[in-house]
């Protein structure tokens, strides 16, 4: 009797033991990389944010101007983005917003995939001067109160024009800023033996709106603008994320979009003047994070 129940104790509490010993079983998605994961621990249920500063590049864009007296496109327009100089800005806790910046913070539903939501604060200036294609008219006078629009006044075809300041300054300066959802992929490239310092591939896709404050002079009247809810925009990213630690992480990623503007401010006469505009851009950033 005294060696059944003995017996029947062992097999009880053996159990118990070795159920607290053995591993977790946890999802760990396999990298396109390696047939079989690296790692001993999941992504699932974590939480992670960045900050970082991008470089911005625009391929060329047609901007339509509409109001009383006037309806006409440049056509092929070039622009730039307009990075602050380095210095003191990059991290003054009060100026951060101030250079060209992004923003992300996203949760990781599964062991590969994470959604996040950021703020991609790029900077658009048209050059100027310039030579462009316009076509469309300007009576000699528009909007209201009028502006005079000098030499610039005409119908046009399709005819060769030199933009110059007293005509035209188109800026999204303050920003041009691409609020969006993105939805990420991950995969493992390498990982040390003490399962802390990683190389990851990073891809993802996003959709969002564009709010930016348009900073423009039509013919010498104008404002820098409010933000307003100018149109949406939709990108595609690839890049390569280092973990210095399972938490501290470094970042660079390049992100390819099209943005579509249709209530841009111009005159500040919202309610009669604007314009439109379509952007292609392609953003490279750098950025520190933290995974929690």
């Amino acid at each position: 009797m005294k060696r059944t129940f003995m017996l029947l104790m062992i097999l009880v509490f053996g159990r118990k033991v070795f159920a607290q010993e053995a591993p977790q079983n946890k999802k760990i998605g396999k990298s396109i990389f390696n047939k079989e994961s690296t790692r001993d621990f999941s992504r699932k249920g974590n939480w992670y944010v960045h900050w970082g500063w991008n470089f911005s590049w625009y391929d060329t864009s047609n901007i339509t101007f509409k109001g009383p007296g006037y309806d006409f496109t440049l056509k092929n327009v070039s622009a730039k983005d307009r990075p602050s100089k380095l210095g003191f800005d990059y991290i003054n806790p009060m100026e951060l917003t101030t250079p060209q910046f992004d923003f992300r913070f996203g949760y990781f539903i599964n062991d590969t995939y994470s959604i996040s939501l950021g703020w991609d604060h790029m900077k658009y200036v048209m050059n100027i001067p310039q030579k462009v294609m316009i076509d469309g008219y300007i009576n000699p006078v528009v909007s209201n109160p009028q502006i005079a629009t000098g030499k610039y006044a005409g119908v046009y075809h399709n005819q060769e024009i030199t933009v110059q300041p007293d005509m035209l300054t188109f800026e999204h300066t303050d920003g041009l800023n691409y609020v969006s959802a993105e939805l990420e992929r991950y995969d493992d490239i390498w990982v040390a033996k003490n399962k802390k310092q990683m190389l990851t591939m990073e891809t993802g896709a996003g959709l969002g709106f564009v709010i930016p404050r348009s900073d423009v002079r039509f013919f010498g009247v104008g404002e820098n603008n409010f933000w307003n809810f100018a149109g949406y925009g939709i990108s595609v990213k690839a890049g390569l994320k280092f973990n210095v630690t399972r938490k501290l992480y470094f970042q660079n990623v390049t992100k390819a979009g099209f943005i579509d503007l249709d209530k841009i401010h111009t005159t500040g006469r919202n309610s009669i003047d604007g314009a439109q505009q379509t952007i292609r851009f392609l953003e490279n950033y750098t950025a520190i994070g933290f995974q929690f």
